[in-house]
């Protein structure tokens, strides 16, 4: 798989995403549009964007290591993130920052090692810890104003791929 190459990616970002070893995500807003679908049996329904998904796979390749944070999870979403290799999955905790220390703990890493894409007031305890804390552009504007970066994108539609192509370019850039 290639990425497109991202321009000029500030420094002070590519520094940030030179420590990176774990991606944590939020599903709704983030890797999804939030729109949930309910079917005639009751059933929820998510859409997730292929190139969020391509570029997870593509930064597994890597060696960076996939988790989710979320306050909802429905069987679609845990199925999905089992398609994608993505073990570790909190879901139905309001304290992300729970979850997050858990983690953290269980991988035996430092905040400046774990980047986290988040979209609402929930995510503010993760976004504010973490060594690279990114949003979508359609993210509450407190999220944003705590993020490192916000994605020219909205959350559904390529903002986790776009904070992934500069990972995959930095940490390739380091390489060389």
């Amino acid at each position: 798989m290639t990425f497109a190459v991202t321009p000029q990616i500030n420094p002070q970002i590519a520094r940030r995403l030179r420590g990176i070893e774990a991606f944590l995500l939020d599903v709704d807003g983030v890797l999804t549009d939030s729109a949930i679908t309910l079917t005639p049996d009751g059933l929820q329904t998510r859409v997730f964007h292929m190139m969020d998904t391509d570029s997870i796979q593509a930064a597994q390749k890597i060696g960076v290591h996939f988790g989710i944070i979320t306050t909802h999870a429905s069987d679609a979403v845990i199925a999905r993130a089992r398609e994608l290799s993505i073990h570790d999955i909190y879901h139905g905790t309001y304290d992300k920052a729970e979850a997050y220390d858990e983690f953290k703990m269980l991988y035996e890493l430092d905040d400046a090692q774990i980047a986290f894409m988040g979209d609402g007031i929930l995510d503010l305890s993760v976004l504010r810890q973490v060594g690279f804390a990114a949003t979508p552009s359609n993210a509450h504007p407190s999220a944003r104003m705590a993020a490192h970066f916000v994605s020219r994108h909205r959350g559904g539609h390529g903002a986790v791929r776009e904070v992934l192509n500069m990972l995959v370019q930095v940490r390739s850039d380091a390489e060389m």
